[in-house]
């Protein structure tokens, strides 16, 4: 069934746009089983490939005489059972491996990299994190299942770049826009243009968040508040030049944001220290360093036990 189902949603995302309603409908049935990222992928190639070589396609099966629609005939192609089979196996085949194929960035501990993506946007990936780009005719599919991602997206207003973060959604045409996944919901931070976000399932309470605008979008579809990020933008994506940069921030915040990047981590082992605040930008690789500074200048105490970097009063 996967095969059918595939090839009517390949027809279907050939006409055109798809309603609200529809792309919900698509994003289920994708969901429903890991196979059928796979199964689309293929019955767009053979549509793809039909539409290339009509001549051949009129070999293999009549269009009938009361209906010569290009839609038609390439749906009967691709449901045709045995007709797909044999033309998938045959011709295709070449055509399938020159589309771009699905692009998986990961990055380890402590890594940051920056990836340009086929349609011309860049993504800059934070540490830790696990990124699936998929690239179609009609959209542009990106699923961060962990981590952080800032999005330079290439406008193209008839392929929307869509972030899948658990079940929030960010989508954009073309515009800058950092997502962050957290267990209960996404941060999102927009740093350029305009994105819409939602959480699936609850389309009709799709928000609009402008450049210099940030909100925390929970899984559960709390009501979604927008907020000025203020002059804290550059600071919150400071990460990309391997910078973590404080303004006012608690010891307790730092600490938790430089153990993401270090297989050496921070204890802080005297709580009302944890909780003073810090100014300055700080390398996120050097825990050590970070932890002499904190010696200097908060007349704080550091030592190191089992390679943890111990801080305390």
């Amino acid at each position: 069934m996967n095969d059918d189902d595939a090839a009517r949603w390949a027809v279907r995302l050939g006409e055109g746009a798809l309603t609200s309603t529809e792309e919900q409908a698509l994003d289920d049935w994708l969901h429903a089983d890991e196979r059928r990222q796979g199964a689309l992928l293929r019955a767009e190639a053979a549509l793809a490939y039909l539409d290339r070589g009509r001549a051949m396609a009129d070999t293999f099966v009549e269009a009938p005489k009361d209906d010569d629609s290009p839609v038609w005939t390439r749906r009967r192609f691709l449901i045709g059972g045995s007709t797909l089979a044999g033309l998938t196996a045959a011709s295709v085949t070449g055509f399938i491996l020159t589309r771009p194929a699905p692009i998986e960035i990961r990055t380890a501990l402590g890594e940051i990299r920056r990836v340009p993506l086929p349609d011309g946007s860049v993504a800059s990936v934070n540490t830790a994190s696990d990124v699936a780009v998929v690239m179609v005719d009609k959209r542009r599919d990106v699923r961060l299942n962990d981590g952080e991602a800032w999005f330079q997206v290439a406008h193209d207003k008839n392929r929307p770049f869509v972030v899948e973060a658990g079940t929030v959604r960010v989508k954009a045409v073309g515009t800058a826009f950092s997502v962050r996944r957290r267990d209960d919901g996404a941060d999102v931070l927009v740093t350029e243009g305009l994105v819409e976000v939602w959480v699936e399932g609850h389309e009709n309470q799709r928000t609009q968040i402008a450049a210099g605008s940030k909100s925390f979008v929970a899984a559960d579809a709390k009501p979604i508040e927008v907020a000025s990020a203020g002059n804290m933008i550059d600071r919150a994506l400071s990460w990309r030049t391997g910078e973590l940069a404080l303004n006012g921030e608690s010891l307790d915040y730092a600490v938790a944001e430089l153990n993401r990047y270090n297989a050496r981590k921070i204890v802080i082992d005297t709580p009302a220290l944890g909780r003073e605040s810090l100014v300055g930008y700080f390398r996120v690789d050097q825990p050590e360093g970070f932890g002499q500074a904190i010696e200097a200048t908060m007349a704080a105490k550091m030592s190191i036990q089992d390679n943890i970097i111990h801080l305390s009063r």
